[in-house]
């Protein structure tokens, strides 16, 4: 694990990002393609700022995506469908694309995803951690054991307080019940993680993940088994944990 700690939520995107990129341009060079997991929510908005303007030939990667409600229509403002075309799909040249598709038939739907899933490794995974350590979709007390890639949550009330914090949805009863999810054995597959996790309200799911054991009621410290995971924090997600003496000023990078 390795952790690199920036001034700002800006520093941190960019610095991610250049990372990232680094990565499936070695991808691309070994093998002619590259495969991609990106994660959503306001946390990301940084990192895809910056990823978004990368020097990649876009049209040798391909891209999934970690979640997606269940029976929410892709014109909702939190529709991570919506968001990864506004943000993401809309300025880059990625031709091949999976979104996670909540609506109509989910079961069919979770098959042809899962398929197309296994038809290879993913290279690499933007994996960010909620408010309450989730893991995408993944909710304490989180399933370590399913095999499937993806599969269909119910979400917790945690979860729900972070989407209405974030001013996706105006209240709890509002965010749907159910979503689907990449599973955390499907995410621990990835070659490389990154984990973009900036912002205060971060910090005490940062400081649970670093100093506790595997357990599914933190679900993000799965993520420290990892053999090429790497954590990107800025002084306000980092700042409970410099407190605690988990991490160490002045510090840019930590190795644990």
């Amino acid at each position: 694990m390795e952790v690199k700690v920036l001034n700002n939520a800006d520093e941190l995107g960019k610095a991610a990002a250049a990372h990232a990129t680094e990565i499936l341009q070695a991808a691309i060079k070994a093998r002619g393609r590259a495969r991609l997991t990106l994660s959503t929510g306001a946390s990301q908005f940084e990192f895809l700022k910056h990823f978004v303007q990368a020097d990649l030939d876009w049209s040798k990667v391909e891209m999934f995506h970690l979640d997606e409600y269940v029976d929410l229509p892709e014109t909702h403002p939190a529709s991570f469908r919506k968001y990864l075309k506004e943000r993401f799909l809309a300025h880059v040249g990625v031709e091949r694309y999976e979104l996670v598709n909540g609506e109509g038939n989910v079961r069919r739907n979770i098959e042809e995803l899962n398929a197309r899933l296994n038809e290879a490794p993913i290279d690499l995974a933007l994996i960010g951690i909620g408010e309450n350590a989730h893991v995408a979709f993944n909710d304490p007390p989180a399933d370590f054991n399913t095999e499937e890639p993806y599969f269909v949550v119910d979400l917790a009330e945690s979860c729900k307080q972070q989407q209405v914090g974030e001013g996706w949805f105006a209240l709890n009863d509002d965010v749907p019940k159910q979503a689907i999810t990449m599973s955390i054995r499907q995410i621990m597959k990835s070659s490389v993680i990154i984990s973009c996790v900036p912002h205060r309200v971060k910090a005490n799911a940062i400081k649970l993940t670093l100093e506790n054991e595997l357990m599914n009621e933190i679900p993000s410290t799965i993520l420290k088994d990892h053999p090429q995971w790497t954590l990107y924090l800025d002084q306000e997600s980092a700042s409970a944990s410099l407190d605690a003496g988990l991490l160490y000023k002045p510090l840019q990078t930590s190795e644990r």
